[in-house]
């Protein structure tokens, strides 16, 4: 080959047959010795340091390494060296001759570039078809080739800026190859899960489902600690993975969806999508890698609804037949004869229990099985009429008046004061007008079953109020009634603390109504100074031991004595303007009180004129237009003058 390009150029050769000449030599050198880069003109590089046995030139310094073939660097898997020499040959054969060479004299080389180039691709989608299999891949080869990839892509890049006709395997598309080669491995290894399917209580179709959920979780966990290593940070290999997992599992769960499943698939599919799969994604390791909010939903809205809508439908019908059964039990209970469970010595029913805890423990799972809150609260709907029933229970408890109803009472009014904490402190488990309607029948229950119990109280104590009316300036007459209050309120013992102490409550503050009735009768009449001032000692004395009788008792009403107090000082006040005041004060802190109480009690006062009673009465009516009050404890209006 010297001696015939020695021939060339020492003949006269046109310019034209030299430059063919020289062509056909470096095409010759270029795939002999593929390390080699020749020169040509203001366009040569630099050539490779490295002779052709892998010797540096004599004078030149460097490590002594072994230059690998294209071959070799295949065959030790170093997919990115051999991108390179590909790339390098590429640039040789289509950047040092004009392009009208390269179609005419070089197509041998084209070919086995592009046999090359095939080989190399082969081998690097071998490596990703590996690349999620513990036991065969090599996170060394992986690395490289994503290299390749990359370099490959970079080349892809450089070719479209340029003006050539690129070559057959330009653009190779190795992004696109490697996707599709990662889409194909995911489908094949859900395809055949690792891990077999449970057995037993499973059924087929929750078996399928969890073993693609533990393979998908398993391969997950590998590309965040292995294959994650072997990319480049912007490749964002994690989420591309898990966008694969999750539209490859969407898909196959869309499937399952649209037949129509039992109860116990349709539970386990819900819990799927909206507990364990964000689970899943949730885990320390995958978290801080993965886009949990950018993959969206596995399931889409139209075939969600219909599986959220079966399953809150059978949730309702477990609730009724539940609470039905609870409460069917008390009542055959009560039917009987029997009485209530005793417990501390006092009467409980299992019913609020039973029923708070079913409720409690539907609408937990439920939230977390459909993933909202607000439409697992649904399932309580049926509670509005449960309570009706419940009701009409009580009501039948009273209006037969049995035996053991006054017991069954006290118990339901232990039941009662659980539902209403439940439906204070648990609202979250209830759409709002389910919450209203049932505390508004909790109302209704407690006051009747109050009603109820101390009647037979305010019977014994009725001869005493009698002489209040007559004469409550007596200290004797109210002693009277302190002691019998005392007698008959040891029949209302037995509810639980809570209801016992409303129970009181209710007591104390009808004794101060009737107190307060009993004296606006007016049949005692005070006529001077001195009786008025008796009369407010009276009524501050009286006050004073209700409010303490009641308090040992467990009353927390102590806003009743204030009124008292205030009455008395109406009584005691002899100038206009200062009972103006005093009734203006009252007024504004009850405004339950109207005009004929405060006219009942002014004309207590004999000396007191009737243009001041209408006086007091216009300032109190001007006080209460302009005046917001925030008491919320009617009193007056029990009070019928």
């Amino acid at each position: 080959m010297t001696s015939t390009l020695r021939s060339c150029f020492s003949c006269r050769l046109w310019r034209e047959e030299a430059r063919s000449c020289w062509s056909r030599c470096s095409a010759w050198i270029t795939m002999r010795l593929p390390n080699v880069r020749l020169f040509r003109g203001q366009r040569a590089q630099a050539t490779t340091n490295a002779t052709i046995d892998g010797h540096h030139p004599p004078g030149e310094e460097g490590p002594q390494r072994e230059v690998l073939t294209f071959q070799q660097a295949l065959e030790s898997q170093l997919f990115s060296e051999a991108s390179q020499m590909l790339i390098q040959r590429e640039e040789r054969l289509f950047g040092e001759i004009t392009e009208a060479e390269v179609l005419v004299h070089h197509e041998e080389e084209k070919e086995k570039l592009a046999v090359d180039y095939a080989e190399l691709e082969g081998r690097v989608l071998q490596t990703l078809e590996v690349s999620l299999i513990p036991e065969e891949v090599s996170s060394e080869a992986l690395t490289s080739a994503v290299k390749a990839i990359i370099q490959e892509v970079d080349q892809d890049l450089r070719w479209k800026q340029r003006t050539w006709i690129p070559p057959a395997w330009r653009p190779r598309c190795w992004k696109k190859l490697h996707d599709e080669k990662l889409r194909s491995l995911v489908e094949q290894r859900m395809d055949n899960p690792s891990t077999p399917p449970p057995s037993g209580k499973w059924s087929s179709i929750q078996a399928d489902i969890q073993s693609l959920g533990r393979q998908l979780k398993e391969d997950l966990l590998w590309v965040v600690e292995v294959v994650k290593i072997c990319y480049p940070h912007q490749l964002d290999i994690c989420n591309f993975y898990a966008k694969l997992y999750h539209q490859n599992l969407s898909s196959r769960l869309r499937k399952i969806a649209e037949f129509m499943l039992d109860n116990r698939d349709c539970i386990f599919l819900l819990r799927w999508v909206n507990e364990y799969y964000p689970e899943i994604l949730q885990k320390p390791e995958l978290a801080g890698e993965i886009d949990a909010a950018a993959l969206g939903k596995l399931l889409p809205d139209d075939l969600l609804e219909p599986l959220e809508e079966q399953f809150l439908s059978k949730q309702q019908d477990e609730l009724t037949t539940c609470v039905g059964r609870v409460l069917e039990g008390a009542k055959e209970k009560w039917t009987k004869g029997e009485e209530p469970t005793r417990e501390d010595n006092c009467f409980v029913s299992p019913v609020a229990y039973d029923i708070i805890q079913v409720v409690h423990g539907m609408v937990t799972s439920a939230a977390k099985i459909i993933g909202d809150l607000p439409k697992a609260q649904i399932i309580t709907n049926p509670l509005k009429e449960l309570m009706q029933r419940f009701r009409s229970f009580h009501n039948d408890i009273i209006k037969q008046n049995k035996p053991n109803s006054r017991s069954f009472i006290k118990a339901n009014l232990g039941c009662i004061e659980q539902f209403s904490d439940v439906f204070q402190k648990k609202s979250h488990l209830f759409p709002e007008d389910v919450q209203t309607s049932c505390v508004l029948i909790l109302n209704e229950m407690k006051q009747s079953g109050h009603t109820f119990l101390l009647k037979p109280v305010h019977d014994a104590l009725k001869p005493q109020y009698r002489k209040l009316g007559t004469s409550w300036l007596n200290k004797t007459t109210f002693e009277t009634l302190h002691d019998s209050i005392v007698e008959k309120v040891q029949d209302l013992k037995g509810s639980t603390e809570a209801s016992h102490e409303k129970l009181i409550g209710q007591l104390h503050q009808e004794v101060t109504a009737e107190y307060v009735k009993r004296l606006l009768k007016g049949e005692v009449k005070l006529k001077d100074r001195e009786q008025q001032l008796k009369a407010f000692n009276t009524v501050k004395s009286d006050a004073e031991s209700l409010h303490e009788l009641f308090s040992k008792l467990g009353s927390k009403e102590d806003w009743l004595k204030e009124i008292l107090i205030k009455i008395g000082e109406v009584l005691k006040l002899q100038d206009c303007a200062s009972i103006q005041m005093e009734v203006v004060s009252l007024g504004t802190a009850f405004p339950d009180l109207s005009e004929r109480h405060v006219s009942a009690l002014l004309k207590l006062k004999t000396n007191f004129s009737r243009s001041n009673r209408r006086a007091v009465k216009e300032t109190l009516k001007e006080a209460l237009e302009v005046t917001s009050c925030t008491n919320n404890h009617p009193f007056f209006r029990s009070v019928q003058v």
